[in-house]
């Protein structure tokens, strides 16, 4: 694969790491996105004093993609601002679904009238990708299309199950008719698609149950810089710490980290940093047994892994949490489930426990309290890890995927008919 390449996303995953990629290896061709920092009016925000911005425009700042130059850049803020009202309006699920459907189609329409720039490839997001495919095969380009967590549809049907057995934690579980609309999107997608990434395993299989071409779908996990070298103290003698990083609710499996807690008691200390829609009376519960620290600035998060002596996620559905990279970054054991789509090993940079499984994670936190040599051999064997999933070894994995892709167009005549 060696022709340029238009990526396409919405918002800043992973602090455009894609694009990023492809502009260090001059392979850029456009990067599109809905708003940004650099580009447009949104550009005037940066001139004025951050003290007297809401936290919503202050984070507005933070979009910023470094290495990706200005003049490859176009975003649609106008269409940028509507979908961030529209999501503060947001009452429930199936108004948040509602949003995804029309801003994915939306954003994807008007990639697709902008042009491609002769690129000879497409590099686009799942639920936000069907326009431009349709429009950049019309064109003879190949397509990659990157199903950044497990598809909607076993989504909709894992939470549901969590609906059922907790339903003090988010109601009853309410049939999402645009959770529908968004799976059809994907598998749309997928059909035309030349190459499905999957950030691990678990995602490539469920795309694989539910459609999706096995020969297409390739793994390739992703990658962080860490911002502060890892931890070197093993505390002991003292309550061990554990962190789990993400938004509280029934995904990320925060009810058995809760269990867990109260398994455990005064042996080990819980904290959770990440936003929250329980309700207070759940609010309230939780805290009986874990620390909620609420929305943490990404520039002060380094210091709640300082704080752990372990990090927790048991998800119920992922696709890679970015959280379990920057945790193997700190020196951090992991525990985490298969469904977290991690890069840990089980028993080497931590433990796989079962998803659903609270006492499972009780005994591995036991495991590491009562072990220090072993948690100490785990936070080593985490950094070590951790420097195989870098930005740069991700970008190695994820243009080594690609490379199978041609590097010009397809002639029309072709390109009309395949």
């Amino acid at each position: 694969m060696n022709g340029n390449v238009v990526v396409s996303q919405l918002g800043a995953r992973m602090h455009y790491a894609v694009p990023r990629i492809f502009a260090s290896e001059g392979r850029l061709a456009h990067f599109y996105t809905d708003i940004c920092a650099t580009d447009g009016w949104p550009r005037l925000v940066n001139r004025l004093p951050r003290r007297l911005l809401p936290s919503s425009v202050r984070r507005l700042t933070g979009r910023v993609p470094k290495g990706v130059p200005a003049e490859l850049t176009s975003t649609f803020p106008n269409f940028g601002i509507r979908s961030a009202i529209y999501r503060l309006r947001e009452q429930n699920v199936v108004e948040h679904m509602a949003n995804a459907v029309w801003a994915g189609s939306e954003f994807s329409r008007l990639v697709a009238s902008s042009g491609f720039h002769n690129a000879a490839g497409l590099y686009a997001f799942a639920g936000e990708a069907l326009e431009q495919i349709q429009a950049a095969k019309r064109q003879g380009m190949w397509t990659a299309v990157e199903q950044m967590i497990a598809p909607r549809g076993d989504v909709e049907d894992l939470v549901r199950g969590e609906h059922e057995s907790f339903p003090d934690w988010a109601g009853a579980y309410t049939e999402n008719p645009n959770a529908l609309a968004f799976a059809e999107r994907e598998k749309a997608e997928w059909a035309l698609a030349d190459i499905i990434v999957c950030p691990s395993e678990f995602v490539r299989s469920h795309v694989i149950k539910r459609g999706g071409r096995a020969e297409q779908c390739v793994v390739v996990p992703y990658g962080i810089d860490p911002h502060s070298p890892p931890q070197d103290i093993i505390r002991i003698g003292e309550p061990l710490r554990v962190l789990t990083v993400g938004e509280v609710g029934l995904r990320k499996g925060s009810p058995y980290v809760a269990e867990a807690a109260r398994l455990l008691g005064k042996s080990a200390s819980f904290r959770m940093a990440g936003p929250s829609r329980l309700s207070a009376e759940v609010q309230a519960r939780l805290s009986q047994s874990v620390e909620l620290r609420g929305i943490v600035p990404r520039a002060e998060m380094a210091k709640e892994y300082e704080w752990a002596d372990v990090f927790l996620l048991p998800s119920i559905c992922e696709g890679s949490a970015t959280a379990t990279y920057e945790a193997l970054a700190a020196g951090l054991p992991v525990i985490c489930t298969d469904n977290a789509g991690s890069v840990v090993r089980d028993g080497i940079e931590g433990f796989i426990v079962p998803a659903r499984d609270s006492e499972a994670i009780a005994r591995a936190v036991t495991e590491l309290n009562d072990h220090p040599g072993i948690r100490a051999a785990m936070s080593e064997s985490a950094v070590a890890r951790a420097a195989e999933f870098t930005v740069r070894r991700y970008g190695e994995r994820l243009l080594d995927a690609l490379s199978v892709l041609p590097s010009e167009r397809l002639p029309m005549n072709q390109a009309v008919h395949s």
